[in-house]
């Protein structure tokens, strides 16, 4: 089955055919199509490696032969390798991603720029191995064909454009110059298996809301909004938690947001606003399908069980509004929704089953057990020995359950 994508730059435009000269054609018109009408579809597996969502297809009327469409890929995803007969122009409107001609070095781009591909030049394009990114991709068709799809690109090949893009494979920062350890036996861990200061106090935000502790939670706020939290992201984190600790406490923790931000204003700290989610929210079927299909890569297969069966409606509910609705928003890595969900779970008592369950979803996302570790000792110097305890548990269970696949 072609990709939306595919079909924008290749097929046939029936609009623009009724818009040709002739008696009685209806004249030209400016057309606007709202945001929200727009089309999304999931990229195609034959052309696309990962999660890619294609939305906002256009064609232009004859005799204009360029399309195209806005595609987001998610972390890792990209393209097969392609050329396009008549060359193609990408902007980068969010996240950092990469694009690699055949034969040379990955280049990272980011937002604002603008890529151009010549004619018939082999090439790929998608996300950085850290967070999402979306682009506008443009091309024109010749004798009907915009783009010609070849070979995928293989794990290895992505891993190895990485690195010659000067990132690293894991965190997607500038790589650093390997410097010599003083004392061999005491080599400094790689940053990438490091909680860094922002993800450390999103499970203490996470935890404070779970337990209604509103004065630890504006300290684990501003913590958070110190290490570079953007406000949005601190939103995020809060607006999310409502499905796991309650509408009462979610929205009583934005009231405390909003105060703290009110009261750094008022200090003299501005803090980054961050920005709103890229794409539109899906509705009806397409809802569902994006619900399910991230619910089935975050719990690593379909989700079933007793409860399940007993009250189906209930996965319905996760599958369209949890993980469509909220998972979906990009404004809030995979990563750093798990450490709230993870740190929300822990400071719940009885919440033992759904904690464990993601802390297996935290390794899938890419969270490693060193920073699920540094995740406890958090929780333990801030929150309490018993929240400690509980995600430890849940953490070597996770662990277990991981090493016998």
């Amino acid at each position: 089955m072609k990709s939306l994508l595919s079909m924008a730059l290749s097929g046939a435009v029936t609009a623009a055919a009724a818009q040709s000269s002739g008696p009685g054609a209806m004249p030209p018109v400016v057309e606007v199509r709202p945001a929200s009408a727009q089309q999304v579809s999931v990229g195609s597996a034959q052309t696309f490696t990962g999660d890619v969502r294609i939305s906002s297809p256009f064609q232009a009327p004859l005799p204009g032969t360029a399309g195209g469409a806005t595609v987001t890929f998610t972390a890792r995803a990209r393209t097969a390798w392609h050329t396009h007969p008549l060359g193609q122009t990408l902007i980068v409107t969010e996240g950092q991603g990469l694009v690699q001609q055949q034969g040379q070095p990955a280049l990272i781009i980011r937002p604002g720029d603008v890529v151009t591909i010549p004619p018939n030049v082999r090439h790929w394009h998608g996300a950085g191995p850290s967070g999402s990114m979306t682009h506008i991709a443009i091309a024109e068709k010749e004798n009907g064909s915009a783009v010609a799809w070849q070979d995928k690109l293989c794990e290895q090949d992505y891993q190895a454009a990485v690195v010659s893009a000067g990132l690293s494979a894991m965190t997607g920062q500038r790589a650093q110059q390997p410097q010599k350890p003083q004392e061999p036996q005491k080599a400094v861990q790689p940053a990438s298996d490091s909680l860094s200061p922002r993800q450390r106090a999103i499970p203490l935000i996470a935890a404070f809301t779970a337990i209604s502790d509103l004065p630890r939670l504006g300290m684990a706020l501003n913590q958070g909004l110190d290490a570079g939290m953007t406000v949005s992201e601190a939103k995020e984190v809060l607006v999310q938690l409502y499905a796991y600790a309650g509408f009462p406490r979610s929205l009583n923790a934005l009231g405390e947001l909003l105060k703290v931000v009110e009261l750094r204003k008022q200090r003299g700290v501005q803090d980054a606003p961050g920005h709103d989610p890229s794409r539109a929210v899906s509705t009806g079927r397409e809802l569902a399908l994006v619900g399910q299909a991230n619910q089935t890569e975050i719990s690593g297969g379909p989700v079933q069980g007793p409860v399940f069966e007993f009250a189906p409606i209930i996965n319905q509910f996760l599958q369209a509004h949890l993980f469509g609705d909220i998972f979906e928003r990009d404004n809030l890595d995979w990563r750093s929704r798990e450490l709230a969900t993870v740190g929300a779970l822990a400071a719940t008592p009885g919440a033992e089953n759904q904690l464990r369950s993601h802390m297996r979803a935290s390794l899938r996302v890419g969270l490693t057990a060193s920073q699920l570790r540094q995740l406890s000792q958090a929780l333990a110097q801030e929150v309490g020995p018993e929240v400690a305890a509980r995600a430890d548990d849940a953490l070597v269970q996770a662990l277990d359950a991981a090493s016998k696949g």
